[in-house]
């Protein structure tokens, strides 16, 4: 069984001038263990996605149709007070910046011990000690001393992992990591990722990874879902949908990468922006920036259809 399902997720903000839509019929599973990568341009809807899950969508944003089911249960509408309980327990968060997700006036390791013993029957000594492994874990020296050390103490590559030491803090079975590495430079951000790597599987938790970084993806994830105006565009296994995208945007995506093989003078790009939530086309949302965009697609949303080893929004894909 899948650890977690979304299907057919809605969100909606209601405003003075009418409800918009940000999240339109997503759905995809994670199994135990897997690490699944969510991707696309900014305003695609994948930190939204993610907050949904978590319970932790910012008002006036809610949930307005759709599921969310974790370890079989429907989570999207349990009260706030059942929702907090799984989050941090069953259901770890990392953030893209430290500084928020830590509190300045305390210790670290106060944060640690306070989190595992909110959600883990332990004493305080045990729950230090635990604080400590996991700070070591992470790969923060001299963890005995650091512990009783503030946020402010640390560096950004530091706090992150303290971060991560939270979020694991009390075995959860799903971590929802939204942008984890963009603040960090980029000889951090591949230590963060490798980490976050060999602690899941070390602990056994599947992943849900927001970014907009395709090296992220490719060096990290199992499958990736490619976001688009608040739609899944493309999903399959990494290998598939970096080598072989059946959707255009996801192809546009993939062009935009250099390629360390290939002698180009420039990289592609996809001409025109993400459509805002008050004017997305009909039809496919993609069709005024794709180059193969014809009157089906101009008229009729296509669903996920299978395309070779992926499943793609597309009428343009063949069916195999």
């Amino acid at each position: 069984m899948a650890l977690l399902e979304v299907d057919r997720l809605k969100v909606e903000f209601p405003t003075r001038r009418g409800t918009l839509l940000a999240l339109d019929e997503v759905s995809f599973s994670i199994e135990p263990g897997e690490i699944l990568g969510v991707v696309g341009e900014s305003g695609a809807g994948k930190s939204l996605t993610g907050a949904a899950i978590i319970g932790l969508l910012e008002p006036p944003g809610r949930v307005s149709g759709g599921e969310i089911r974790f370890e079989g249960q429907r989570i999207d509408n349990l009260p706030r007070e059942k929702m907090r309980a799984i989050r941090g327990r069953r259901i770890g968060a990392i953030f893209q910046d430290p500084l928020t997700s830590l509190n300045p006036l305390y210790t670290v390791g106060r944060q640690l011990t306070e989190t595992i013993r909110n959600h883990l029957p332990v004493s305080e000594s045990e729950a230090r000690q635990r604080a400590i492994k996991l700070l070591q874990e992470t790969g923060i020296p001299a963890a005995e001393q650091r512990i009783d050390q503030y946020p402010h103490q640390f560096s950004g590559g530091m706090r992150q992992r303290v971060v991560i030491a939270l979020a694991l803090a009390a075995e959860p079975k799903l971590i929802v990591a939204d942008e984890p590495t963009t603040a960090l430079d980029v000889s951090i951000q591949a230590q963060i990722i490798s980490l976050l790597k060999r602690l899941c599987k070390d602990h056994g938790a599947a992943v849900m990874l927001v970014t907009h970084d395709m090296g992220v993806i490719a060096e990290t994830c199992d499958r990736v879902a490619v976001l688009y105006a608040g739609r899944v565009a493309e999903i399959g296994p990494v290998h598939e949908v970096i080598h072989h995208p059946a959707h255009p945007y996801t192809q546009g995506l993939m062009g935009s990468i250099p390629a360390m093989d290939e002698d180009r003078e420039r990289l592609l790009q996809i001409d025109g922006s993400m459509p805002r939530l008050n004017s997305i086309p009909s039809g496919c949302a993609f069709n005024p920036r794709c180059p193969q965009a014809d009157d089906r697609c101009r008229r009729d949303r296509p669903d996920l259809m299978d395309a070779g080893a992926t499943r793609a929004a597309c009428w343009r894909v063949k069916p195999t």
